[in-house]
């Protein structure tokens, strides 16, 4: 930094240095937060006021909930945080009501594991965290309206996650009128008997406890045993989601099994459809809609039930259900596979194998009990997604039981693999190895037959003995596929799926349907620090949902935040919670309308998903008790309007590693609040846009250990760390990875302005891009030039001058001005800085006093980008307040345009004349220029011309 040694400040005491930097940007933002500058009113309620700017077009931009490390931030944290905080500086000057604020996703498993390692509470730790964190924040001059900041751990903010729970308990999916309804209303139905009950008793006759588990299974929110994600390690249940592709967690990385609990769950495939068909409406990347569409993963086919017979001797029958997109092939199922974890399991394996079954059927095992019980163990210790892996090695057993195909009434064995899952379609499936590659690699690894129904058209025969693969194909037509009194021989795929659906619905065996990928939400956590969940146990063991007078249910101190953690690799293990070991919590008296009576509190606590399901609403209305939001606030900031169907936030930002869970869990709590009337926006967020990452050179020693970047040599192309060598790569900046550059050092070096301009300059805000710590310097520059075309450095007196700018000047700002609002508005604010520097330059390079006229537009354009440099311009040039309002510098188009631009003309690709004509040229008027042009006519020198092609204003092509 040679431009500001101590030598050079002293020749020039008022350059802009760092120090100077420093103390501008204290006092702005003393300032602002004073005079709460980026307070955004409301229309009417807590949070009125400044009715003219109320009345102006909204703006709702948000980021991201960040949560607050211990770490702190680095440089890379805050890309999304300045990008936002620019967009909402520029719209504020271009006339909007602007809401831009932040709070913190504070639950969750990080502050639990510190509170377990030190003794400190967990919301001791985090509390700290978020003070580091506002403080980081703070220094970055992010304008956000802090009256409306909270955290998801206070009370008052939990109070509503919990009454959204409520909400959400106490509902039901009415699909005839494709919304959610109260719980209530259909419990009226089964009481009046306007709908029946299961088993078609009277609603009377039933128990207290069946009604509860009638409405529980239409419930929104309900418990159910169900499969899940056990680690022992941590002593909890994980999402799939949190949940590696090798089987292991994702915090800790210890072994996953799968086991059946009992846990909460939100009934989130209700709302499938709406889900996949309300994307249409919304402004988000296509990659991050593709995404969404492929989780929920709709798909249509047919319902085929195939019977089986127990094992118990009784002859009883049963159907193994399926669901499959290709019905058409029902003729070449030729065995079929249940999930291990599939309930007809049990009742349908026998005592002994059946006589000449397969030794490789049979995994070795004496007798089907112990085969498929060995494989089950095996199973359970594999996730959801090593299990649907393209494995070289098809594994599974044969259970000993034969189901019976229904077309063509053939026996098919029935086996058990781990590729089959119970969460998707019915955790069986009818194997048709011919014509699909996984069922190919089963069948060949276990001497299964095959049969072709679906005639190859590459050439390669109907006997899948000699196969190498499978043959799938949608354009051929059906072979082999004649039964009793069904034939599908001859038609082409469309037509026998048409054809076998109908006929299995006429039979009652089957009929067509939709499936989606997408399963229910596990919602239970084994875990301390969450929110509790409002939900008491009577003697019976039914559930009770807690008035909203009751919330919010508070965590209770613990001696202990650790849930009970086992052996990692002990898969027979269950969980036990931290809250459980606070019986006076647990146990409670209380009256829910028929007297006091003792009851048991729900011991498991929700997911950190839950906080940040429903923040975007929270921001609105932060200190209503009475009510999750006003109407008003929700319809003024969020309600649909034109170009905005759906309503929802103008602006999210934030990663794409968050495209499907939070977004997903986040858009069906919105459809619920808005089937049941309390919001009027059906989708939370309308523009969706994902940043880019700031990387870092990652510096591994021989044992692959990372070592302190700060510390590490280059020396002829090598790097070396204390002498040895290492290798480099880039990678994630993190404390971990020890490269991580924290925005302190920055702003300590060059100042906030400088690392705001050098994040936003370093590429498209959604583009990943390298940390070059030497280049930072090329802003600070940037802004030391601003300043001195403003101010003197060495008197500290404001140098411009109320004089009229020559043209070519004036054509420079306007021309910035026009470009920099469209990259302003389309978030482009790298190449908005590249304009700002090249007119910055030219006044530079102009020399001498800068007119007013040029100085205060410039000044107004970056001071979205760089705002405390601006706002002390802003003032030095004689104005008071904040410009945070000021009306952003129009362009006059006629200036924008240049006077004059240069068009090539070509005769035979070969370039004749340069003519210096008007921008705005027409094609008809540039034709004849350019044929009149003396250049041009000699090098024709009268040969006819047979055709000009006219690219007004800057080519023009003449062919003879």
């Amino acid at each position: 930094m040679s431009e500001t040694t101590p030598a050079a400040e002293t020749a020039a005491p008022h350059r802009y240095t760092a120090e100077l930097a420093a103390e501008i940007e204290g006092r702005w933002q003393d300032y602002w937060d004073e005079h709460g500058t980026f307070a955004a009113p409301n229309p009417s309620g807590e949070l009125d006021g400044e009715p003219e700017l109320a009345a102006r077009p909204k703006k709702y931009i948000m980021d991201m909930f960040p949560y607050p490390s211990g770490a702190g931030l680095h440089v890379g944290h805050p890309l999304g945080y300045i990008a936002t905080d620019i967009f909402a500086r520029y719209q504020r000057m271009t006339g909007h009501n602007v809401l831009h604020t932040l709070g913190f996703d504070a639950f969750g498993l990080p502050a639990e594991q510190y509170a377990v390692q030190t003794g400190t509470h967990p919301r001791v730790s985090t509390e700290a965290n978020i003070v580091t964190m506002r403080k980081q924040l703070r220094r970055l001059g992010l304008g956000h309206d802090r009256r409306r900041s909270f955290a998801t751990i206070d009370p008052a903010y939990y109070r509503w996650t919990q009454w959204i729970f409520l909400q959400i308990y106490n509902s039901w999916y009415d699909e005839a009128a494709d919304r959610a309804r109260p719980i209530a209303e259909l419990e009226a139905q089964f009481a009046d008997g306007t709908r029946s009950t299961p088993d078609g008793r009277p609603w009377a006759e039933l128990t207290g406890p069946e009604r509860a588990d009638v409405l529980g299974g239409h419930r929104l929110a309900y418990a159910a045993e169900s499969p899940v994600n056990w680690c022992p390690g941590l002593g909890t249940v994980l999402a799939n989601e949190e949940v590696t592709a090798e089987g292991r967690s994702e915090r800790g990385n210890f072994p996953v099994f799968k086991a059946s609990l009992r846990q909460w769950m939100m009934r989130i495939t209700a709302y499938a459809d709406r889900l996949l068909t309300d994307l249409d409406v919304l402004d988000w990347p296509e990659a991050i809609k593709l995404q969404q569409r492929n989780w929920i993963g709709r798909s249509e086919g047919a319902r085929v039930d195939f019977p089986v017979h127990e094992a118990s001797g009784s002859h009883a029958e049963h159907g193994i259900t399926i669901f499959t997109t290709r019905q058409d092939t029902l003729f070449g199922a030729t065995y079929m596979v249940l999930a291990p974890e599939h309930e007809l399991v049990e009742s349908i394996v026998p005592e002994a194998w059946p006589e000449g079954t397969h030794q490789v059927w049979t995994g070795g095992h004496a007798t089907p009990t112990e085969a498929v019980a060995a494989y089950r163990k095996q199973a359970a210790s594999k996730s959801d997604v090593e299990r649907q892996a393209e494995a070289k090695d098809k594994t599974g057993v044969f259970t000993g039981a034969f189901a019976v195909n229904p077309v063509s009434g053939e026996p098919v064995p029935v086996f058990i693999a781990d590729y089959v899952l119970m969460g998707y379609g019915t955790g069986a499936i009818m194997a048709v190895p011919a014509h699909d590659s996984r069922d190919f690699a089963f069948a060949r690894a276990f001497e299964l037959p095959m049969r072709c129904v679906v005639e190859p058209t590459d050439g390669r025969g109907t006997d899948p003995a000699e196969w190498d693969d499978a043959f799938s194909s949608y354009d051929a037509r059906i072979v082999n596929s004649t039964g009793a009194d069904i034939s599908l021989d001859g038609l082409t795929v469309t037509e026998a799926k048409a054809a076998i659906t109908t006929w299995l619905a006429e039979r009652g065996i089957g009929e067509g349907t939709v499936n989606y990928r997408l399963r229910d939400w596990l919602f239970s956590r084994q875990r301390y620090w969450g929110e509790p969940f409002p939900i008491v146990y009577d003697e019976e063991g039914t559930a009770h949902a807690l008035p909203d007078s009751m919330l919010p249910v508070e965590l209770p101190e613990v001696d202990d935040y650790s849930p009970r953690t086992f052996d990692p690799d002990d898969a027979d293990t269950s969980p036990e919670t931290p809250l459980s070991r606070n019986q006076e919590w647990v146990t409670v008296d209380l009256d829910l309308g028929d007297g006091v009576r003792t009851y048991r509190r729900e011991t498991n606590t929700m997911p950190n998903w839950a906080g940040s399901c429903w923040y975007e609403l929270r921001y609105l209305d932060p200190h209503n008790s009475e009510q999750l939001v006003s109407p008003e606030a929700e319809a003024y900031w969020m309600g649909p309007r034109a170009g905005q169907p759906a309503g929802g936030v103008d602006l999210y930002v934030g990663g794409a590693e968050h495209a499907v869970l939070h977004l997903l869990y986040a858009r069906f709590w919105h459809k619920v609040l808005f089937d049941l009337g309390h919001i009027s926006s059906f989708e939370p967020f309308h523009k969706l846009f994902n940043q880019g990452m700031i990387q870092a050179f990652v510096y591994r020693d021989a044992r692959g250990i990372a070592v302190p970047a700060a510390e590490v040599e280059e020396r002829d192309g090598r790097y070396f760390h204390q002498g040895e060598p290492v290798t480099r790569l880039q990678g994630k900046m993190g404390k971990s990875l020890k490269n991580a550059v924290t925005p302190d050092e920055i702003c300590a070096e060059y100042g906030a302005d400088t690392l705001r301009l050098y994040e936003m300059a370093m590429g498209p805000l959604d583009v990943s891009r390298p940390w070059d710590p030497r280049a930072v310097v090329g802003q600070y520059r940037l802004l030391q030039r601003l300043w001195r075309n403003v101010v003197d450095e060495t008197t500290g007196e404001v140098t411009v001058v109320d004089a009229e700018p020559d043209e070519a000047t004036l054509r420079a700002l306007h021309k910035a001005i026009d470009g920099v609002s469209g990259d302003m508005a389309g978030l482009r604010f790298n190449t908005a800085i590249a304009k700002i520097t090249e007119l910055n330059n030219h006044l530079t390079k102009t020399g001498g006093p800068v007119p007013r006229g040029i100085a205060e537009p410039l000044v107004l354009m970056i001071a979205p980008l760089a705002p405390h440099v601006a706002e002390e311009l802003w003032a030095r040039l004689g104005h008071t307040g904040s410009l945070a309002h000021e009306p952003f510098p129009v362009a006059d188009p006629a200036l924008a345009q240049d006077e004059a631009v240069v068009c090539v003309v070509q005769i035979k690709g070969k370039v004749k004349a340069r003519l210096e004509v008007p921008p705005a040229i027409s094609d008809a008027e540039l034709e004849a220029a350019a044929l009149a042009d003396p250049a041009v006519v000699a090098a024709l020198d009268g040969a006819p011309v047979r055709k000009v092609i006219v690219r007004a204003p800057k080519l023009v092509n003449i062919v003879i």
